[in-house]
């Protein structure tokens, strides 16, 4: 019943309030540990062995220091203790940044400033964003919406239910090792094999359940569900990885248009597979009916969480 109450609640106050200023974010504390990290590990090991450290190393104090600390001050005030889970959880969830950012390149492309929406797109995505024509722009924001809405929402709220904070920390090292040296490159495919790898496994579950459950919020939103049925049964592996196709297939299906194909990352051409088909043209609103998905998957995985969490406790307490 706790678990459930405070997954709700995190929830809450991410959709009102967004991230919290002014204060010390843990996943910007999480990313400074990996980039000092890197630099010890690069001087003192192999690239194979200072990346696997490197990332045993941020998940254990990742997950240990929101756990002693809600354990000791369980001891002394239960409230307490609660009020503080309930705030890192709440620091774990992305959802109201998520839109907040993409609205953003929305808004410069309602003004027909390309400029300054490839400007903030390069903010939400890897890829190279200074070439980027209108139609692009709409495809990655669009692409990089249906993909955090596992990463930062799906994902967190799944381990959360499972382990609260210290677990939800737990996947949001993970997630950030992933994203700063997980890359397929000369630099860091050795380095960032261990964090790639892990990724793929820690998104494997949530991945698939943020895929179903897109599916679901695109039929109460009355977006094309039939097509995005179609289209995750067909694309859901058109990717890299082994889980990013799996709420982007869903999303390309349900607005109808294709998402994914060739980027330039690092200066370097990637070829991708496609996803989805050309039913009609990228629009700028495409990026509204994206997040209004992301927020109806959302509210779905709250209450599917919520309910199993339930569901154990009465099971347990019969």
């Amino acid at each position: 019943m706790i678990y459930a109450f405070i997954i709700i609640a995190a929830f809450l106050l991410d959709a009102v309030f967004g991230d919290p200023h002014g204060l010390p974010h843990p996943v910007v504390l999480i990313g400074k540990f990996i980039a000092k990290g890197e630099a010890f590990m690069r001087r003192y090991f192999s690239p194979r062995t200072g990346g696997t450290l490197l990332a045993l190393g941020t998940i254990a104090i990742s997950f240990c220091i929101p756990f002693f600390l809600l354990f000791f001050l369980a001891r002394l005030n239960f409230y307490a203790a609660l009020a503080l889970e309930i705030f890192f959880c709440y620091q774990i969830l992305a959802a109201k940044s998520l839109k907040k950012e993409s609205m953003r390149v929305y808004r410069y492309l309602e003004a027909n400033d390309i400029a300054n929406s490839r400007k903030y797109l390069s903010w939400i995505v890897g890829r190279d964003t200074k070439e980027l024509d209108q139609k692009q722009i709409i495809k990655a924001t669009v692409e990089t919406v249906a993909e955090n809405t596992s990463d930062g929402v799906i994902a967190p709220l799944f381990y959360m239910a499972a382990g609260g904070a210290p677990l939800g920390f737990l996947y949001k090292a993970v997630n950030t090792l992933d994203s700063m040296i997980g890359y397929k490159n000369e630099a860091y495919i050795e380095f960032g094999r261990f964090a790639a790898k892990m990724d793929d496994v820690f998104n494997f579950i949530p991945a698939w359940l943020s895929g179903l459950f897109m599916i679901a919020g695109s039929l109460f939103v009355r977006l094309d569900t039939k097509n995005a049925v179609r289209i995750f049964r067909r694309d859901r592996n058109n990717h890299a990885s082994p889980n990013s196709a799996k709420t982007e297939s869903v999303a390309a299906g349900a607005l109808g248009i294709q998402l994914a194909g060739d980027a330039f990352y690092f200066g370097k051409l990637y070829r991708k597979k496609t996803i989805g088909d050309v039913v009609r043209e990228p629009h700028p609103d495409d990026i509204c009916k994206m997040n209004t998905l992301m927020y109806a998957t959302a509210v779905i995985g709250v209450l599917a969480f919520a309910a199993v969490r339930i569901w154990i406790w009465w099971i347990v307490s019969k």
